[in-house]
């Protein structure tokens, strides 16, 4: 149980990995033309409950039934990008790299155990350069209205914006030419590249789409009601609000200070006459809601992001899990990090998800990577198709008639989050061979 009880101080060891990294941020200014939809109630729990039963009522399709019009948003953004390169310099090829629903940018770049995890070691290792960014809307990127305004079409357009000012060599922070730029997603981060694939396919010279295939049918059906949704603000309120966190971490620094959480909920119980074991208590923190209220106090967790209301997220690890993660194929204590660093989804996201064209003409290499038990593309099994393919993902491939080569590649004992799974490393390995053995090297 030895990494269950390290709850309190998660420690995250430094590696220093063949690369050169900096972060930053990136003005755009966009448009979109997108959907408008009417208030929904989301300051509470339960009025984002009752959002999640109608957006996953069988028979029926709640973003077509309340849409009410279509409207032009338009605005100047941040996005908030991290850059890295190998230390030769010489990559002639760029990844840009697209988070999925309840991750940042940083899912590409794990930290954990040594950044064992880490997708950009793997494509640095292999020649290549990385930008990942935090979507518009999510992280250190522009937040907005989530309704109205940060919805999938918008983000889409402040992808595309990104990689037109990479491709002109006008973000300064980038210092070298790149000759090719691949899209590399991750669920809903792939969604977008591919949408980005179908709207400008000459400003993308190959995709890899992990976490994913084309079928959108369980994510009302299986993945919001699985998600258990809650409102950000009352999730993590020191995070994702505005409570005073300082405050609360100055009144509590004593009580914590030379104690871990677990012993110290031990000793509070026990002087009220309840004695429970190390186990007891870390179920109740880490896999509760409970664990999120208490992030605050993590000194990794500083950034008030102060989401409004209509940001959500998923409950707890638990939920986390069902959708996630696959039970004994990952690290219990990195499960907890990424609940710790969580992020939301908007309910214009939500709303919009299933708007991406129905097909691209992108002529380019397309690789499709995703988990065997990835649960909003595969619904936790991607292999069952009635005997009509080999899998869930390669059925994907008639979106892409145009397509150079294809493939769908299924990383095997293997949930959603990938990278947070011990085989990831192999995993993505093979995205950098597959890549250059098709016309994409580095």
């Amino acid at each position: 149980m030895a990494a269950f009880t390290s709850l309190g101080v998660v420690l995250l060891a430094g590696f220093v990995a063949a690369n050169t990294c900096s972060n930053f941020s990136i003005p755009v200014e966009i448009s979109s033309r997108q959907g408008v939809f009417p208030n929904i109630p989301a300051e509470a729990n339960l009025e984002v409950t009752s959002f999640a039963q109608q957006f996953s009522q069988q028979g029926r399709n709640y973003s077509a039934k309340i849409l009410q019009g279509y409207a032009t948003v338009q605005g100047k953004y941040e996005i908030s990008a991290k850059y890295c390169q190998p230390d030769n310099g010489k990559a002639s090829t760029i990844q840009i790299l697209s988070h999925g629903i309840g991750f940042d940018k940083t899912y590409w770049d794990l930290s954990y155990n040594n950044y064992n995890y880490s997708y950009v070691k793997v494509a640095n290792a292999a020649g290549y350069s990385t930008l990942a960014i935090d979507r518009l809307g999510i992280g250190n990127s522009s937040h907005g209205d989530p309704i109205n305004e940060i919805q999938a079409q918008l983000e889409v357009e402040a992808l595309n914006a990104v990689t037109t000012l990479l491709r002109a060599r006008k973000i300064p922070q980038v210092k070298n030419h790149y000759s090719k730029v691949i899209h590399v997603g991750h669920s809903f981060g792939s969604i977008q590249s591919y949408w980005l694939s179908a709207l400008y396919p000459n400003n993308t010279d190959g995709l890899v789409l992990t976490g994913y295939s084309g079928n959108g049918t369980f994510l009302p059906s299986q993945t919001v009601p699985a998600w258990n949704l809650h409102s950000a603000r009352l999730n993590q309120p020191l995070r994702f609000a505005d409570a005073p966190n300082s405050t609360l971490r100055a009144k509590f620094n004593g009580w914590l200070k030379n104690i871990s959480l677990v012993q110290a909920l031990q000793t509070l119980l026990k002087g009220v006459g309840i004695v429970v074991s190390t186990d007891d208590i870390w179920n109740d923190i880490a896999t509760t809601e409970v664990g999120n209220i208490i992030n605050g106090w993590n000194v990794t967790n500083e950034q008030q992001l102060n989401y409004p209301s209509g940001y959500l997220t998923h409950s707890d690890l638990t939920a986390n899990q069902f959708v996630f993660l696959r039970y004994g194929a990952y690290d219990i204590g990195l499960g907890v990090v990424t609940e710790q660093t969580k992020q939301p989804v908007t309910i214009g996201e939500l709303l919009t998800a299933g708007s991406a064209p129905s097909e691209t003409s992108f002529s380019g290499p397309v690789i499709i990577f995703t988990g065997e038990y990835d649960e909003p593309f595969c619904g936790l099994d991607c292999y069952p198709t009635g005997g009509v393919a080999p899998n869930i993902p390669v059925q994907a491939k008639k979106a892409f008639p145009n397509a150079q080569a294809f493939e769908a590649y299924i990383q095997p004992n293997t949930g959603h989050g990938i990278n947070a799974h011990y085989n990831s490393t192999a995993g993505n390995e093979y995205v950098q061979k597959w890549l250059a053995t098709n016309g994409l090297g580095a």
